[in-house]
């Protein structure tokens, strides 16, 4: 009997942890913040992409770090690499960056 409670717990803790890993999975953490974003590939090309992260309005320093994160999350997960050409990336003037809602947009392509 305390086996069986055992197993029920052991098999209750691990779907536990499989749900909040897969939430923390896009989650970038900057300052004591959490940011978070999003990474789509461009149609018809699988390399390029837009990634997103927000928000914004807490700190751009960590909107950029989250947007970041998620291109190169995409790029390791579509193409096994971590290298990326930004149109608009992170070494963009932060001046010139694009900003919609509270939400940062990068575009970059993986390097094969």
């Amino acid at each position: 009997m305390a086996r069986n409670g055992m197993l029920l717990g052991l098999a209750l803790a691990t779907l536990a942890g499989c749900s909040v890993f897969g939430s923390k999975a896009k989650r970038y953490e900057y300052g004591g913040m959490v940011f978070t974003g999003d990474a789509k590939r461009v149609r018809g090309d699988r390399a390029s992409f837009v990634a997103t992260g927000g928000p914004v309005s807490a700190s751009l320093e960590g909107a950029i770090g989250a947007t970041e994160y998620q291109g190169i999350r995409y790029c390791i997960k579509y193409l096994g690499t971590s290298d990326i050409d930004w149109a608009v990336g992170p070494d963009t003037p932060q001046a010139q960056l694009p900003v919609e809602g509270d939400k940062l947009t990068f575009q970059g392509t993986c390097r094969e």
